[in-house]
């Protein structure tokens, strides 16, 4: 069983922990770390998107952040960020190469696999260089089905327009976007 801090709206532990399905069955506020892969070609940015396995219990067969997950009781945002890019995309990287795009509140309500899915979430987004090709990148298969970089501007548009399948927010990508130009 996945434990979670719960936090308050600060991202701060409360000191209660929580199961993961607990968590989303209740609507329990919690940490996640997310992670944006990005490199340049030809002048332009593009951002790696995961495409997730349709097992998962959210969002089965959308377009994703590039690694993302769940902090576990007691363990802080950069920790968990570099876990899940090693676990998810077999990508080793140092805290100092994170770059902090900023903090997030996520809130909603959907369901799936018929069971209701209340995701309240406090999430601390970075980006990291990568430049990887999409083949040479250990995807957890069960977790991910595939990988592809897409330019980011391009990206943006399709979030937007909703044109691929996704549950990717708009403002995050802004973020991204933001920190890559300071």
């Amino acid at each position: 069983m996945e434990l979670l801090d719960v936090v308050d709206e600060n991202g701060m532990p409360t000191g209660a922990v929580v199961s993961r399905e607990k968590a989303h069955a209740e609507g329990i506020r919690h940490r996640t770390s997310h992670v944006w892969l990005v490199r340049r070609r030809e002048g332009a940015v593009e951002i790696l998107l995961q495409k997730r396995c349709e097992t998962k219990d959210s969002w089965p067969g959308c377009y994703d952040i590039s690694s993302a997950g769940h902090i576990p009781a007691g363990v802080d945002f950069i920790p968990s960020a570099l876990r899940e890019l090693r676990e998810e995309l077999g990508v080793a990287a140092e805290p100092e190469e994170l770059i902090f795009c900023g903090n997030r509140h996520i809130s909603s309500d959907s369901v799936f696999h018929g069971r209701p899915f209340r995701d309240r979430q406090y999430s601390r987004v970075f980006a990291l260089w990568r430049d990887q090709e999409e083949g040479a990148f250990r995807i957890q298969k069960e977790e991910i089905d595939s990988v592809c970089w897409m330019e980011l501007e391009a990206c943006m548009e399709a979030v937007r327009k909703n044109t691929i399948a996704h549950c990717i927010y708009p403002e995050e990508l802004e973020m991204v976007k933001a920190a890559l130009r300071k």
